[in-house]
């Protein structure tokens, strides 16, 4: 589960609700379904007008991304350590010894890498493949992100749309003092839920699948090379830098000493 953006929401809410009690107004006052309606429902109907259903079918799949975390997916130590034996082992028994290896791969596109590199396809035609199935996923990718990114642009504007439907219905109670600023004070309540679902929620939303989308995309990167150094028949500890090159500084020195502490 990815707790940041949890933790994320829940300290957003706090600061409104907090801010709120500060500024001495109604914490209650954010209990108004009418400006619910206004910004969820508005937002959900502008994103519908924007894309097409076949995108928006993925919408649930999305949350699963920026909530969830990916059990198969595999870790730099898991590379380091799965190229690194493969690595040997196809230098001593050739590549073709590898194929016992691929019923303990779960990752889909290591695997179908794998099958590539065991059934001798040319380093050209490898590359060619896997770049091509990555960028169809980028593409994926941006497209559920603008998802969120539309939503985040549509939001504030409703909530302007709401603020402007409960000033109208505030109008009709100008000889009410009291029920007059009741109305005013719930007016801008719509303008609240939007500049905060629309700043709070939906582009950060959207920077998260970026930001995962970039890891993901450079992960699988390194993968193409690691299989392209594989079928050339590299060394081991050519491989192993290759990984670790790809890893920072601190990721690089906890990955080296773990491997240490393997070896030992």
């Amino acid at each position: 589960m990815d707790f940041a953006t949890i933790i994320g929401i829940i300290l957003g809410l706090v600061a409104v609700i907090v801010g709120m009690f500060f500024k001495g107004a109604e914490v209650a006052a954010l209990l108004n379904p009418a400006a619910a309606l206004i910004i969820f429902v508005g937002t959900i109907a502008a994103v519908c007008i924007a894309f097409p259903m076949n995108q928006l079918k993925g919408v649930p799949k999305l949350f699963k991304v920026l909530f969830g975390s990916n059990k198969k997916d595999l870790s730099y130590e898991q590379l380091l350590e799965s190229f690194v034996q493969w690595t040997s082992e196809s230098r001593k028994y050739g590549i073709l010894s590898l194929e016992q290896q691929l019923d303990g791969i779960q990752d889909e596109f290591l695997l179908r890498g794998m099958k590539f590199v065991i059934d001798g396809v040319s380093a050209e035609d490898l590359e060619r493949i896997l770049e091509a199935e990555l960028e169809a996923m980028e593409e994926r990718h941006a497209k559920g992100a603008a998802i969120f990114s539309q939503a985040g642009t549509y939001a504030p504007t409703l909530g302007v749309l709401g603020a402007v439907i409960g000033l109208v219905a505030a109008l009709g109670n100008l000889t009410d003092i009291e029920k007059l600023g009741h109305a005013i004070s719930g007016a801008f309540i719509a303008t609240i839920f939007g500049i905060f679902s629309g700043y709070v929620l939906w582009h950060p939303f959207a920077n998260k699948l970026k930001q995962k989308s970039a890891a993901e995309l450079e992960k699988k990167r390194l993968i193409i090379d690691c299989l392209l150094m594989l079928q050339e028949g590299t060394y081991p500890f050519i491989m192993k830098n290759r990984i670790l090159g790809a890893l920072s500084a601190s990721e690089r020195k906890k990955l080296e000493k773990g491997a240490e502490q393997n070896e030992e």
